[in-house]
């Protein structure tokens, strides 16, 4: 059966892709869990896995059988999850490392750190409106992530992208 989703999702059938889907988007989602261990993330990844089984329907190679290629997937989208996330988490300490490294010997002087918050609001103001909106929700307002992604109607992985891009820029504006 699955030799003929596999033929008929080639040939662009929609129909076909719904079955896949409702076929196997539990035991997918199911094993990105277990894996991460959070549901919104384990939501993106088998979402992602599905897009892009779709997107590359014409060049994509199956040939331990469609069960095994989307558990494959599972596993490389939860490394390259685990990878990107260590090098964000990486990246935010050095930022803070760099700022507070920057400013450490004058913090106690009042006109050199208001310059410095001055500096920090002026790079902030120089992100993309959207970036800004969320850099500020997270850093004045002091909302979790997923408050974030609730209010603006978007994924909490599109929030942690955009937090992760704002501080790239903000890292390279202010050093």
């Amino acid at each position: 059966m699955s030799e003929l989703l596999i033929a008929s999702l080639k040939q662009g059938d929609h129909f076909a892709m719904e079955q896949i889907f409702n076929l196997y988007w539990e035991a997918i989602f199911d094993a990105a869990f277990k894996k991460i261990g959070d549901e919104n993330i384990a939501q993106d990844i088998t979402q992602e896995i599905f897009i892009s089984l779709w997107e590359n329907r014409e060049q994509v190679i199956i040939s331990g059988g469609l069960a095994a290629y989307l558990h494959g997937a599972v596993k490389f989208k939860v490394i390259n999850h685990f990878r990107s996330t260590t090098v964000k988490d990486g990246r935010k300490a050095e930022l803070a490392s760099l700022m507070k490294q920057q400013y450490a010997d004058s913090a106690d002087d009042p006109l050199i750190l208001k310059d410095a918050q001055q500096k920090v609001e002026e790079a902030l103001t120089q992100l993309p409106e959207r970036m800004r909106l969320v850099v500020t929700m997270r850093r004045k307002q002091e909302k979790s992530i997923k408050e974030i992604a609730s209010e603006l109607d978007v994924s909490v992985q599109t929030v942690k992208n955009q937090i992760t891009s704002a501080m790239k820029l903000l890292k390279k504006s202010l050093s």
